[in-house]
């Protein structure tokens, strides 16, 4: 197997921990022209037909018609995908979707959004806070419209850069497969965990882990171990700068709350030994048994728990798991000027487990495509102020289309929004993850 450029892996300043980030070759898609496809199409139904006028036994070549069927949708599909480009946007272009109902009208794009645009990948809290903030919004962006980054959350991911360098620095690792992304990912979260335990600090750990029938990711900007208390529990923080020095309307606060509430929900299932692993392996299309890359395989030999492929990984993960208690009940959101880096306020609050639950839920409607994508509740529409979409989107038709236009330094989505006020119009900075 060819081996792929090296990628960033992050050690802690001491040299005893390593967490590793990185990303999986792009693989070559071949485009398909219409003609072509008239051609596959033709081929593909003669086949189904040959099969339902086959004398043997019904029941098989019904099955198999049923699959040929499905196919011939897949082909569709594919090639609106293969025509998105190879800019790393995971959502096909809007009018490639446009052209599908003009020239196929009996075609639709299967299944839900979740199937659509996270299949292999998981659901991120990003895309859980997105949802609560505006769902509409969020089908814009799913529907091939890439959210716009303004210079405030350019600001605020570079102060998490920063946070991050306080406590880890990156070198480099070299990943040949989907294996070895995933083995790169879990051993993040292990020696995360580890320079927890022994050092009380650790920041920018990723999570995975399978809530509510699916699959979540995310990374937790930072989680503290109070060492003066009998009873050790993880403290979860997130930090969110501002342009200006006020603090955060209601709904800006509620969506950051939700973001670190679906943390601890995740992290409390990881240690209640609530992974389970041939879905994790099925879900993402792994090969528990395929060998990890030379580099990865000595690198965790060197950290004093060698092993050679996903599976080996998995199950010091789990172990990991296994010796940690459940997250605090109480969180800390911390707002940061983006000025100074002084410190603006601090939200300490209390983990709602039936308010997430109903939260989780709403959203989980919108991704599987039990409902319509809903608009921004009335007493919240002045956040149409501040998004790329309000012109275009039909909550705003009645409206001076001039009013809604977004400018560079206003957000568009819900961690870099502005408030009700014009007074406390302040951005909060990096999309949560």
């Amino acid at each position: 197997m060819t081996e792929s450029p090296s990628e960033s892996v992050s050690l802690v300043n001491d040299d005893k921990y390593c967490s590793i980030i990185a990303t999986i070759p792009e693989i070559p898609i071949e485009i398909v022209s219409h003609e072509e496809m008239a051609l596959l199409e033709a081929a593909l139904l003669s086949a189904r037909s040959c099969l339902s006028s086959s004398s043997s036994s019904s029941a098989i070549p019904a099955l198999r018609s049923s699959r040929f069927h499905t196919h011939v949708r897949s082909v569709h599909y594919i090639t609106a995908l293969s025509k998105r480009g190879f800019s790393g946007s995971n959502e096909p272009d809007m009018e490639d979707l446009g052209d599908f109902g003009s020239t196929q009208k009996k075609t639709r794009l299967p299944d839900s959004f979740l199937l659509r645009f996270r299949k292999k990948k998981g659901l991120s809290v990003t895309d859980i806070t997105s949802t609560e903030w505006c769902e509409k919004q969020m089908e814009y962006i799913l529907l091939g419209k890439p959210r716009k980054v303004n210079r405030a959350m350019k600001k605020g991911s570079a102060r998490h850069a920063k946070l991050e360098e306080e406590v880890v620095k990156k070198v480099k690792v070299s990943v040949e497969s989907v294996e070895d992304r995933w083995a790169l990912k879990l051993l993040n979260f292990i020696i995360g965990v580890n320079q927890l335990l022994f050092e009380g600090l650790t920041r920018e750990l990723p999570l995975i882990s399978y809530v509510e029938g699916i699959w979540m990711v995310g990374v937790i900007d930072e989680i503290r171990m109070p060492v003066a208390e009998t009873g050790r529990s993880p403290l979860l923080v997130d930090t969110k700068t501002r342009v200006r020095r006020t603090l955060p309307s209601d709904p800006q606060r509620r969506n950051g709350r939700l973001q670190l509430m679906c943390y601890k929900r995740m992290w409390d299932n990881l240690v209640a030994d609530n992974f389970p692993t041939k879905k994790f392996f099925d879900y993402f299309s792994l090969n528990p048994y395929n060998m990890l890359s030379e580099d990865i395989i000595e690198r965790t030999a060197n950290l004093g728990f060698p092993a050679k492929t996903l599976e080996d990984v998995l199950r010091y993960y789990s172990n990991t798991c296994s010796i940690l208690p459940p997250a605090q009940d109480q969180m800390l959101l911390r707002y940061e000027s983006q000025q100074d880096n002084s410190v603006l306020g601090e939200d300490h609050f209390a983990y709602d487990f039936d308010w997430l639950e109903k939260q989780i839920h709403g959203c989980l409607e919108f991704w599987h495509g039990e409902r319509e994508a809903s608009y921004t509740p009335e007493e919240e529409r002045w956040k149409c102020q501040f998004c790329q979409f309000a012109s275009v989107c039909p909550t705003n038709a009645n409206l001076d289309s001039s009013s809604l236009s977004p400018t560079n330094s206003t957000p568009s989505s819900p961690t870099s929004s502005s408030p009700s006020s014009p007074t406390n119009s302040t951005p909060d900075d990096k999309p949560s993850s």
